[in-house]
């Protein structure tokens, strides 16, 4: 399996048994919340929102590769444990960049909308 159809198989199982292998030891990831290095680390993300975020989903859009570099463009949404349940979504894209092992060195994720937007999503 070519890493573009493990990405796939990802996104369609969101957060759920997840590739860890695609990433190299010291990938670095970021998005809007938080930025850090090391494949444990996202691990730990992943665990958290598996643990805390129900109906969990990722659409993916699109999913382009060139040379080293990968974009997807997907949406992500969730209901958050509150007691009304609000369902939240974010679309966005993904820049990674593969070593020349072909594993993900990193992983920077964008938002179509604010931090605030998100927020105001829990009370819409």
């Amino acid at each position: 399996m070519n890493i573009l159809e493990a990405l796939k198989a990802d996104y369609q199982q969101f957060p759920h048994n997840q590739t860890y292998s695609l990433y190299a030891e010291d990938v670095f990831f970021k998005d809007p919340m938080t930025e850090f290095r090391g494949v444990q680390r996202y691990q730990t993300m992943i665990r958290f929102i598996e643990t805390w975020f129900r109906n969990c989903t990722m659409q993916v859009h699109d999913i382009q590769q060139n040379g080293n570099q990968i974009r997807t463009d997907w949406t992500l949404s969730w209901n958050t444990p509150l007691p009304w349940k609000p369902h939240i979504a974010i679309s966005g894209w993904s820049d990674l960049t593969l070593n020349e092992q072909g594993l993900i060195t990193s992983h920077i994720d964008h938002w179509h909308c604010s931090k605030l937007d998100v927020i105001k999503q829990h009370f819409s």
